[in-house]
């Protein structure tokens, strides 16, 4: 998230300025891996971590939400500050709370932070039958080939966003259903949702926080409420307001799996953006229900840091802290089939913890895919060697990063929303668009010294270097690019727009797309749109028709990725030994040249060119016949031109790809 969004956030949720509750230097570990609810036809165990608790009790409901509890009965204490008790029966879709007392007060009912099952608004937990909950023939679903971390495209997207407009042709509309729809077309007969991402060619889809968030009122179905999901409530449940029916804690579990099912049947994995960072609320948190204090980190006077900017942030390198996040994320891993997870914040998290789960992860599945962001909001006690940062992540073990050296390069820095990039022919932005290139790689041609953020390589390998230009915060590109040159003409920003994804489809590491970027998408203005309507967030399916052109070209640069190797090399030595960057004598015209069939392509030399200039430049090409596959409006198999051997001129804001 951005500063912006989470300064918001914090006023949203209203966190006051009390003081966290002391905690002892040293709490009891429970190291079992069975808290939460155990369910069986024949009795189902219920076990809860809270020391220093003078009694726990446990409430079960017929419904998720009112009605008054068919039975409260006080659960047994063992050791290491576990609580536990048994109940004999087939309880199987009932709902049930906790409620501790601690030194005398008994503070609210909360489900276990481990639940897995809900009812309306996550305020009860639900006693679930994980296994029919599986759609049919959930067992034979499979994750989609992946060879290489370098190979992956990413698609951001929001599950709302993504299916609601009234051209969308999607009946789910903002449902994880509607993520699952095939055959769903606009007015126009173009392919929208599923069907479209499908077309684009991307590999991995990437959604925003879909676990049950706070700020969305489940029982309001007619509503039009609106949240990324950035204020975690339960993490290891589904968000109801995604579901047909948020009241019966199953259905959303179902749907979720039936989403992921549809987009592995069409060759697509499936990311989960996570928010471990911090919490919606700090007093009422179900974290703070059971051990107060010890889930966050305090300053030194004994109030709670706030590294997210949103009034709290948890405590990750602390055992049972640590251990709950591993376990949440294999629960994800192995129960919804998830193939990979955005960390939100991640600079907020000690390394020793990422680590930790990309180990346990990768022991599931080695292909899973972790990456997040390499930055925190704001001032935290963790100690920054400590920190999974951008510049720590060559200790990060399959770990990869955002590359806001590139974003910003290329489209303007993200503190002035009138500056200009790359694209928009500022100058001194050639090197760091390189540095992009390479990935965040050491490469012996360049000059990190001129480097607008990182002054060193940060990625020890390209696979940790999320390449992009635009997410869900902030303008969208589209929007930002007009912010910035308020006198260019509809054609000029378009020229920009492309080019600017040209650059990130064509640099090696992982490449990453916001969605709508390839349907210049807008947000009329609107930049921090966490809480706006649909008439902001939601993609306008029209503009498929509008900008048919422009989607083209964003799915013709993708196929030109997957097709050819040689644009997304495995290994920091591959890409030493087989980029080679050309001297142009222009501050912002950039040419490289992939050799000798880099990464085992079948084009032998590619050369590429990129003018940031707003004017065409002429440049002189290496000796060769070259053919010309790729232009500012095309890019194809068949040459558009064949056998130049000289000059050729580059026309203003433009990336040509040649081969011989």
């Amino acid at each position: 998230m951005t500063r912006a969004v989470l300064i918001l956030a914090f006023l949203n949720f209203f966190i006051g300025p009390f003081r966290q509750m002391p905690v002892a230097n040293e709490v009891p570990v429970y190291a079992g891996k069975d808290l939460g609810v155990t369910y069986a036809p024949k009795a189902t165990t219920f076990k809860v971590w809270a020391p220093g608790a003078a009694e726990v009790r446990l409430r079960l409901y017929d419904a998720g939400d009112g009605g008054q509890p068919a039975f409260t009965k006080s659960m047994m204490p063992k050791d290491n500050g576990l609580w536990a008790i048994g109940v004999v029966g087939n309880i199987k879709n009932k709902y049930y709370t906790f409620q501790v007392n601690r030194d005398g007060k008994w503070p609210d009912e909360a489900p276990d932070i481990y639940a897995k099952a809900v009812g309306v608004n996550g305020h009860r937990g639900m006693v679930v039958d994980l296994k029919a909950t599986n759609p049919l023939n959930w067992a034979s679903d499979k994750r989609p080939p992946l060879k290489n971390f370098t190979d992956i495209v990413i698609y951001e997207t929001h599950i709302r966003d993504i299916s609601v407009s009234p051209n969308s042709g999607i009946q789910h509309k903002g449902k994880f259903l509607g993520l699952a729809e095939t055959g769903t077309k606009n007015p126009d007969g173009q392919s929208t949702g599923l069907d479209h991402i499908k077309e684009l060619g991307i590999t991995h889809v990437h959604i925003l926080p879909s676990f049950d968030f706070n700020s969305v009122d489940e029982t309001k179905r007619s509503g039009t409420q609106y949240n990324w999901g950035y204020d975690p409530l339960n993490y290891n449940v589904p968000e109801g307001s995604y579901s047909t029916n948020p009241h019966d804690g199953n259905v959303r579990i179902r749907e979720f799996k039936q989403m992921v099912q549809a987009l592995h049947k069409n060759g697509l994995r499936v990311i989960l953006d996570v928010v471990y960072n911090h919490t919606s609320d700090i007093q009422h948190s179900n974290f703070n229900q059971f051990v107060p204090g010890y889930f966050y980190r305090t300053n030194t006077d004994g109030t709670y840091s706030n590294g997210t900017g949103c009034g709290n942030e948890v405590a990750s390198e602390r055992t049972m802290v640590r251990k709950f996040m591993i376990e949440s994320v294999v629960y994800w891993a192995k129960e919804y089939h998830l193939d990979g997870f955005r960390f939100d914040l991640m600079g907020v998290h000690d390394i020793a913890t990422m680590n930790a789960i990309s180990d346990t992860l990768h022991k599931i599945d080695p292909t899973i895919f972790i990456y997040g962001e390499g930055w925190t909001a704001g001032s935290t006690p963790l100690p920054e060697n400590q920190r999974a940062i951008k510049k720590n992540v060559p200790r990060l073990n399959k770990i990869a990063a955002f590359s806001d050296d590139l974003r910003d390069a290329l489209k303007g820095g993200w503190s002035d929303v009138k500056a200009k990039g790359f694209v928009s022919g500022a100058p001194g932005m050639a090197e760091s668009i390189k540095f992009g290139i390479v990935a965040s790689t050491q490469h012996p041609q360049v000059n990190y010294a001129m480097v607008n953020y990182s002054k060193v390589p940060w990625a020890a390998q390209p696979y940790q270097t999320i390449s992009y230009v635009s997410c869900h915060d902030d303008n969208t590109l589209f929007d930002r690019l007009k912010i910035s040159n308020p006198d260019a003409t509809e054609a000029q920003l378009i020229q920009m727009d492309k080019l600017s994804n040209a650059v990130v489809l064509t640099s090696q590491g992982v490449s990453f797309l916001h969605s709508g970027v390839e349907l210049l998408r807008t947000k009329h203005g609107v930049a921090n749109s966490y809480v706006s309507p649909d008439s902001i967030n939601e993609i306008d399916w029209s503009r498929k028709t509008k900008y048919e052109a422009v989607f083209n070209y964003y799915k013709s640069l993708v196929w030109l990725r997957r097709n050819h190797p040689a644009f997304r090399m495995p290994s920091t030595q591959m890409i030493s030994s087989h980029l080679e960057f050309m001297d142009t004598a222009n501050p912002n015209l950039i040419m490289y040249r992939l050799k000798e069939h880099a990464n085992g392509d079948a084009w032998k030399d590619i050369l590429v060119i990129i003018n940031g200039n707003t004017t065409a430049q002429t440049v002189k090409l290496p000796p060769g016949n070259w053919d010309l596959v790729a232009n500012e409006n095309k890019v194809q198999q068949k040459p558009l031109n064949k056998g130049i051997t000289t000059g050729l001129t580059i026309p203003a804001t433009a990336l040509y790809i040649l081969h011989n």
